[in-house]
């Protein structure tokens, strides 16, 4: 007999795009920091690993325990989750002992689309 609690699923939250596509019009500064920061927490090799390891896991989250097999002690993949997180572009659930992440909603369209050319009207 099992202690297990089944928690239903929730419906992600529909999360606004940063920024319009860049060949649409100049980012104005908010929006230009807020995608620098998202670019920056990407373009470390351990980050963008983990961030790719969590955006192509098997449901769309992954446990860290799947994950931290990157070359880097556990506390530095901690810190690395923590600044993906920081930036917008992962959430996480702790279940137990362990912390499940998940790449927030719309992120990745988001990114896309910011790097597309706008679609002609």
């Amino acid at each position: 007999m099992s202690n297990a609690t089944v928690l239903p699923l929730l419906e992600p939250a529909e999360v606004a795009p940063c920024c319009p596509p860049l060949t649409e019009r100049p980012l104005n500064a908010e929006e230009a920091e807020r995608t620098a920061k998202m670019f920056k927490a990407l373009g470390d090799p351990v980050r963008l690993r983990l961030f790719s390891a969590v955006a192509s896991h098997e449901g769309g989250e992954a446990c860290v325990c799947d994950i931290s097999d990157v070359g880097v002690s556990q506390p530095t993949v901690s810190h690395h989750l923590k600044k993906l997180k920081e930036a917008g572009l992962l959430s996480s659930e702790r279940r137990g002992t362990w912390v499940y992440y998940r790449v927030e909603p719309a992120v990745l369209a988001a990114m896309g689309a910011l790097l597309t050319k706008a679609a002609a009207a």
